[in-house]
C-alpha cells in the first residue's frame, strides 16, 4: 500500500532557525504534570498534530490547545492518502463527525494490478479507501475550528524547552524532520538509516482504476511506479529506483520540471499518454527514524517524528493517527501525566516495531527488485504482494482464491495442495513436503553418544509430518565439542547409536529424511551446558580449543590455539571419518556446518581469520580450508545423497560477512557440488547485533537463491504454515527450516496439514495418530473492543 510521503514537509529544507519565535502571552502558568493536562502545545499541523488536537478538544472542552504550524493552511506537499479499515474503524469510535465528514471523500477500489514484461496480473479483494491529503487537511481544520482548537499557521512555534516551562504538555508531531527530536536528541536518541532508492512525489489528472504497480527495465536499470486513485479525477503516482539507476539515468543533473516530464514518458503506457504534474516535487531518499524514548518530562513525539515507515505499505499518516488516538486513550485513562506518556509508549512501541520491520521488508524489495524479474508473472505479482510478510498466502487466498490458485498452479501445486506440501527433490532424495526440523543442540549426551532421549526427540519429530529431520551438530572429535553434552561421530559406539535412531525413523517414518550436521566448535567449545550458562567457560575439566586465528569468543573465553598446516590435515581428516560413519549409520543427507562461530565459520569471516598464510586475507583465502573440508567429505559421502552447507550469511557486525560474501561464498560451495545453502545469520562474534523479526533471515536465502540459482534452506523465525507456504510460492526458497516451533509442538507438520484441510501425500500420519487427524474443536472467543469510544 502506498500513501503520503513521511512528514508533510519531507520535499522542503526543514533546517532550525536561529531562535524560534514566542508569542506575546507570557503570563502562562508552569506546568501540571501531576493530572490531566489541560494546556496543551501541539508542534506541527499534519494529520497527526491536527487529529490529536480534535481528540483532545473534545474529551475535555475546558482544555487550551494550541496548534503551531508553519505553513499556510492549505500548504501540503502529498498528493493522495490511504488509510486502513482498521484505522478508519478507530477514528469512527472516537470521532463520528470526522469519520463521516472522511466517508463523503474517499475513493474505493479492490484490485492490485501488477504490470510487468507487458503482462499485467490483477489481484482483487484488498478494499482500498483513500483522499486527497489537502482534503483529510481541510476535514480536520474545520473540526478542530468547531471544538474551539486555537490553531497558528504561518507560525514557527516556540522553542520546546519555553513550551515545556509553559504548557502542562508539549506534542511534537513536527514530521520526519523534527526539530524537537533533534533538541533532545541525547534523551530520545534517534537512529536515522537512509536508504538506498531515490523516488518523487507526483500526480495524474486521471484515477486509476486500480493499485498500479508498473515494473519499467530501461537501459540504465529497473524503475518502478506505484500509482493508485485518490479522486474521481486524480491518482498519487510515485517513480521509485535504485540510487545508482537514478544516477545513471541522468536525474542527477535534471529540474523538477524535466524529471517529471521524463518520468512521464518513462511510464507512458501506464498512463496513457498523459502528463504528470508536481508539487514543488523533489527526488527525495527514504529515512527510517526509530527512537530509543517517545517521551521526555512532558514532551512526547507523536507520527514520523516518532517513526517512519517506508510509503509502500502505507504506513506514514494511519500511524500518525493511531499515535493520536492512543495518547489520547491513555492521557484520559492513567492518573498522571507520566503514567500516561510511559503508557503511550508500552502501547504503541510494539505496534509500530512490527509495521517498521514490515516496511523495511517492502523497501528491501523493492531496493533489490532486479532479482525477481525473471520469474514467472504470476509468481512475480504474489511475491511483490506478499514482500512485506502483512500479506500472506492465507490471507490472499481469503482475498482473491481465484489468483492464488493460479499462481499455485503455475508452482506445481496438485489441486487442493498447498505449497508447503509439494515435493522437492535434492540429487537422488525426494523430500514429500518442504518443512525441515532444524539442527538444535540439545546438550544431553554421554561422552558423545546419543542415547534415549536423542532417540524420543528425534523420533517423535519425524513422526511429526516434517519432510526431513536434522540431528544437532554431530561433533567430529572430542576436542571439538561445544560443551561435555554435545554428541559425535568420532568412535564406532557413538555410530551404532545413531543407526537406531535412523533405523527407527525409517521404519516407523516411512518418507521421512533423517539428515546428520556435522561441525566442530572451535573457538566456541569447552563451555558449559546452555541451561547452565550459554557460551560460559567450564568451571573446571576445560579441554584446548583451536580455531582459525587465536581470538577468544568473548572477554572470558579461553583463547584458541591457532591451527598449523598438520592440524588443518588432521581435521580434515577427522570430518572424513565422521561421514563415512554418518552414512554407515543410514542418515539421508549431510550437512557440513559453516555457521554460527564454529571452526569452519571462523575461517569464513574476516572478524575470526586474521591469518597471513594461504588460508587468510582474501574471501577467496578465506574460503579455502572450508572447500577442503567439504571436497574430502563429498569424497567419502554416497554419490546419490545430498550435501548442503549451512552458512551465516551476515556476522550482523561491522567489518564481517556481508550479503554479498554471502552468495561469492555460495557460489565457491556450488562450484564444488553442494545441493543447496541452509541459510543463518550471526552468532561469529558475541558483539553482533542481529535485526530480529518475523523470518528475519529470509531475505539472504533469497538473495542467494536467485543471484546463483542454488537450492536453499532459510531458517530464523518462520513460525507459521502461512509463512512457509508464502515463502514457498513467492520463490523466495526451496526448504523452511523450523526450530521452536518444532520444540513447542513436535507434530507441527500434521497439525498444519489438518488445520488447512489436506490430506495427501505430503504429509502421512502415522496409523496409530490418525484418529487426531483432525483439529479439535475450540470456544468461542470474542473480539477486542475498540479502543477508544467517546459520545457524540
Amino acid at each position: 500500500m502506498t500513501m503520503a510521503p513521511s512528514g508533510a514537509r519531507e520535499n522542503v529544507e526543514f533546517a532550525a532557525t536561529a531562535a524560534w519565535a514566542r508569542p506575546a502571552t507570557r503570563d502562562l502558568q508552569p506546568p501540571d504534570v501531576t493530572g490531566h493536562p489541560q494546556r496543551i502545545a501541539i508542534i506541527g499541523g499534519g494529520p497527526g498534530g491536527l487529529y490529536a488536537a480534535a481528540l483532545l478538544k473534545r474529551l475535555n472542552p475546558g482544555r487550551q490547545v494550541t496548534v503551531w504550524e508553519r505553513n499556510a493552511p492549505d500548504d501540503t506537499f502529498g498528493f493522495g492518502v490511504v488509510l486502513s479499515d482498521e484505522t478508519l474503524g478507530g477514528i469512527e469510535h472516537a470521532d463520528p463527525v470526522v469519520y463521516e465528514a472522511l466517508q463523503k471523500h474517499f475513493t474505493r477500489w479492490d484490485d492490485i494490478d501488477i504490470v510487468h514484461r507487458n503482462n499485467r496480473q490483477t489481484s482483487s479483494g484488498h478494499g482500498f479507501a483513500a483522499l486527497g491529503r489537502k482534503r483529510l487537511l481541510e476535514i480536520l481544520h474545520d473540526r478542530c475550528r468547531d471544538l474551539g482548537v486555537d490553531l497558528r499557521f504561518r507560525s514557527e512555534a516556540p522553542y520546546p524547552d519555553w513550551l515545556a516551562q509553559s504548557y502542562d504538555l508539549v506534542i511534537a508531531a513536527d514530521g520526519v524532520n523534527s526539530t524537537t527530536r533533534e533538541a533532545y536528541a541525547d534523551v530520545f536518541r534517534p537512529r536515522v538509516a537512509t536508504h538506498r532508492c531515490r523516488y518523487i512525489w507526483l500526480a495524474a489528472d486521471f484515477a486509476f482504476d486500480a493499485f498500479r504497480f508498473e515494473i519499467a527495465e530501461t537501459e540504465h536499470g529497473v524503475m518502478q511506479l506505484h500509482g493508485y486513485p485518490y479522486a474521481p479525477d486524480a491518482s498519487t503516482v510515485i517513480v521509485e529506483m535504485h540510487e545508482d539507476v537514478w544516477r545513471a539515468a541522468g536525474f542527477e543533473d535534471l529540474d523538477e520540471a524535466e524529471s517529471v516530464e521524463r518520468c512521464a514518458k518513462i511510464f507512458g503506457e501506464a498512463l496513457g499518454g498523459r502528463p504528470l504534474r508536481s508539487n514543488k516535487s523533489a527526488w527525495t531518499t527514504f529515512r527510517t527514524v526509530v527512537n530509543e524514548r517517545w517521551s521526555h518530562g512532558n514532551v512526547v513525539l507523536l507520527g514520523d517524528a516518532a517513526h517512519t515507515a517506508h510509503f509502500s505499505i502505507g504506513s506514514g499518516t494511519k500511524l500518525a493517527v493511531e499515535d493520536a488516538l492512543a495518547l489520547a486513550a491513555c492521557l484520559e485513562e492513567q492518573p498522571t501525566l507520566a503514567e500516561a506518556l510511559a503508557a503511550y509508549e508500552e502501547e504503541r512501541k510494539p505496534v509500530v516495531a512490527s509495521t517498521q520491520r514490515a516496511a523495511r521488508a517492502s523497501l528491501e524489495w523493492f531496493e533489490n527488485l532486479g532479482l525477481y524479474l525473471d520469474q514467472p508473472p504470476r509468481q512475480f505479482a504474489f511475491n511483490l504482494l506478499t514482500r512485506s510478510r502483512r500479506v500472506t498466502h492465507d490471507n490472499l487466498r481469503l482475498r482473491d482464491a481465484r489468483f492464488t490458485e493460479a499462481v499455485e498452479r503455475e508452482f506445481g501445486c496438485p489441486p487442493g495442495t498447498p505449497p508447503m506440501f509439494t515435493p522437492f527433490r535434492l540429487r537422488g532424495l525426494t523430500l514429500r513436503n518442504r518443512v525441515v526440523v532444524s539442527p538444535m543442540d540439545m546438550y544431553s549426551a554421554v561422552d558423545g553418544v546419543p542415547g534415549d532421549f536423542h532417540l524420543v526427540h528425534l523420533g517423535a519429530r519425524a513422526l511429526g509430518g516434517a519432510g526431513l529431520v536434522m540431528t544437532e551438530m554431530v561433533c567430529v572429535s572430542a576436542e571439538g565439542r561445544i560443551t561435555p553434552g554435545c554428541t559425535g561421530l568420532y568412535t564406532g559406539r557413538q555410530a551404532e547409536s545413531w543407526k537406531r535412531i535412523t533405523d527407527f525413523v525409517h521404519a516407523q517414518s516411512p518418507g521421512t529424511a533423517i539428515g546428520v550436521q556435522l561441525g566442530h566448535s572451535g573457538r566456541k567449545g569447552s563451555t558449559r551446558l546452555m541451561w547452565e550458562g550459554m557460551d560460559e567457560p567450564l568451571p573446571e575439566g576445560n579441554w584446548p580449543l583451536v580455531a582459525a586465528s587465536p581470538l577468544p569468543y568473548k572477554p572470558g573465553s579461553q583463547t584458541p590455539r591457532e591451527l598449523t598446516r598438520a592440524q588443518l590435515t588432521d581435521i580434515r581428516e577427522q570430518f572424513t571419518a565422521a561421514a563415512w560413519r554418518a552414512a554407515r549409520a543410514g542418515f539421508d543427507l549431510l550437512e557440513l556446518h559453516c555457521a554460527h562461530g564454529y571452526l569452519l565459520s571462523g575461517f569464513l569471516s574476516p572478524l575470526t581469520n586474521r591469518r597471513t598464510d594461504a588460508y587468510g586475507g582474501s574471501l577467496e583465502k578465506r574460503l579455502r580450508f572450508p572447500l577442503e573440508v567439504f571436497d574430502a567429505v563429498r569424497g567419502v559421502w554416497p554419490e546419490e545423497k545430498p550435501m548442503t552447507v549451512r552458512i551465516s550469511a551476515t556476522d550482523w557486525a561491522e567489518g564481517g560477512t556481508t550479503a554479498e560474501d554471502a552468495v561469492e561464498i555460495a557460489r565457491a560451495f556450488a562450484a564444488h557440488g553442494v545441493d543447496a545453502i541452509d541459510v543463518s545469520t550471526g552468532q561469529v562474534v558475541s558483539e553482533d547485533r542481529p535485526e530480529f523479526g518475523r523470518s528475519y533471515q529470509t531475505p539472504y536465502a533469497d538473495r542467494i537463491r536467485h543471484t546463483t540459482g542454488l537450492p536453499v534452506i532459510a531458517v530464523g523465525a518462520i513460525s507459521s504454515w502461512d509463512d512457509v507456504n508464502s515463502l514457498i510460492l513467492a520463490g523466495r526458497t526451496d526448504l523452511c527450516a523450523l526450530a521452536r516451533p518444532h520444540l513447542y509442538d513436535p507434530h507441527w507438520t500434521l497439525h498444519a496439514a489438518a488445520e488447512q484441510g489436506y490430506d495427501g501425500p505430503g504429509v502421512v500420519w502415522p496409523a496409530p495418530y490418525r484418529a487426531g487427524s483432525r483439529r479439535p474443536q475450540t470456544g468461542r472467543t470474542d473480539a477486542p473492543k475498540p479502543r477508544l469510544t467517546l459520545e457524540t
